[in-house]
């Protein structure tokens, strides 16, 4: 296993703005309380693997929404790396479904189970990943626009469509690989420790 973090000072330039979306929209909860559902669940009803959209990886704007560094949750610490630039690792992840369906994510975004996202404790908001089901080969790219998970040794939380689709929504977890990937526009300053995220016109 290998993780490479830098922790330097913030560098956020706006960039490039995409688009992504496709699936049913999340209905905010109704319930006063942060949570209305107690224990995590996946959804009643099936859900098609092949109605879920792949993620394409593409320049974001970074803002400080899901970046402040330092944090601290549950009395521990996390430090947000400022580029995800060579990061590998090998661990579990586990998922996270309807209890947290229709609330607001790390960046401000709104938590949808039926679309293909992750939470990661250190990573930049947003970033991609490959994610590999060790246990079965399956592959897929997830965007992470949230953070968690904060309860055992888990390294990466993921949406359930996500886990669906690596096969390993009905077990709870699974072993996996992660590995960091570059969009095409996004220019990393080795020396200086930054991601720098440039715009560029389309035709």
């Amino acid at each position: 296993m290998a993780a490479y973090i830098r922790i330097v000072g913030f560098v956020f330039l706006m960039g490039a703005l995409a688009a992504c979306s496709s699936a049913p929209a999340p209905t905010p909860p109704s319930s006063s309380s942060r949570y209305s559902i107690e224990q995590d669940r996946a959804p009643s009803g099936h859900l098609d693997i092949a109605s879920i959209p792949e993620v394409v990886p593409e320049p974001f704007a970074r803002t400080l929404a899901g970046n402040r560094s330092p944090y601290t949750v549950l009395g521990k610490t996390y430090h947000v790396m400022v580029t995800e630039d060579g990061y590998n690792e090998r661990g579990i992840a586990s998922w996270y479904g309807e209890k947290f369906h229709g609330h607001k994510t790390s960046n401000g975004e709104v938590f949808d189970m039926y679309k293909v996202s992750a939470a990661h404790k250190s990573l930049p908001i947003p970033s991609f990943l490959r994610v590999t089901n060790l246990d079965n080969n399956r592959s897929l790219v997830v965007r992470v626009n949230d953070r968690g998970p904060f309860h055992g040794d888990r390294i990466v939380d993921l949406s359930y469509a996500a886990a669906l689709k690596l096969g390993y929504a009905d077990r709870g977890t699974a072993r996996v690989q992660l590995e960091a990937i570059i969009p095409d526009g996004v220019v990393v300053d080795r020396a200086a420790g930054i991601t720098i995220i440039h715009c560029h016109s389309r035709p």
